[in-house]
C-alpha cells in the first residue's frame, strides 16, 4: 500500500423512525436502535481507519445523527459538512462532492442514503476488489452499513472503476 492511499468510507445512515408523525423525510431522527447502531459503526472505522480526515453528510437529520453518534468512538472530532445536494442526490452528484475534497484529506467519510451509497461504490469499485466484500455488498446496504474504499489518486481525478473496495460491514449493537 503506498503512503498516498487514501481511504473512503461510504456509509448509509443509521436505521430512523418510520415516516409519519407529521415529519418531512428530511427531518426524521433516529431510532433508538439506529443510535446505538452508528456508535458499533464509530467503533469499526476507528478500528479501521483509526483516525478521519473530513465527513461529508446528507443534511437530513438521521444522517447527520448517524454521524454525531459514530463519532463518539473517535479520539478527534474531524471537519464535518452537511451538504443539501447528498439528500436525494445520485451517485455523480456525490462523486462530485467528493473530487472536491482537498488531497491532505487522506481519511475520508460519506454518510448518505441508499440506493445512492450502494450504486456510487459499485461503480468507483475496480476489478481488483475483494471478493468477499463485493458479495457482501451484493447482499444489501443496510442501513448502517460501510463501505471501505481505497484510492490512490488524487480525489479530484477520482473516476468508476478507480477504488478498490477492501471491506463491507454492517455494525450492529
Amino acid at each position: 500500500m503506498a503512503n498516498d492511499t487514501k481511504h473512503l468510507a461510504v456509509v448509509r445512515h443509521a436505521k430512523a423512525r418510520a415516516p409519519g408523525g407529521g415529519l418531512p423525510d428530511h427531518d426524521r431522527p433516529l431510532s433508538n436502535r439506529g443510535r446505538e447502531d452508528a456508535r458499533e459503526l464509530g467503533s469499526w472505522l476507528a478500528l479501521q481507519l483509526g483516525h478521519v480526515d473530513r465527513v461529508l453528510t446528507s443534511s437530513a437529520l438521521r444522517a447527520v445523527q448517524t454521524w454525531e453518534a459514530a463519532a463518539e468512538a473517535l479520539s478527534a472530532a474531524p471537519p464535518v459538512e452537511a451538504l443539501t445536494e447528498l439528500y436525494q442526490g445520485d451517485p455523480g452528484t456525490v462523486l462530485r462532492a467528493i473530487r472536491k475534497v482537498d488531497d491532505r484529506t487522506h481519511r475520508l467519510v460519506v454518510v448518505g442514503h441508499e440506493p445512492t451509497q450502494s450504486a456510487l461504490v459499485l461503480a468507483l469499485a475496480g476489478d481488483d476488489s475483494d471478493r468477499d466484500a463485493m458479495q457482501e455488498l451484493d447482499e444489501g446496504y443496510r442501513t448502517g452499513a460501510v463501505a471501505l474504499l481505497e484510492v490512490d489518486g488524487p480525489w479530484s481525478e477520482l473516476r468508476p472503476q478507480d477504488a478498490r473496495l477492501v471491506a463491507f460491514a454492517v455494525p450492529r449493537a
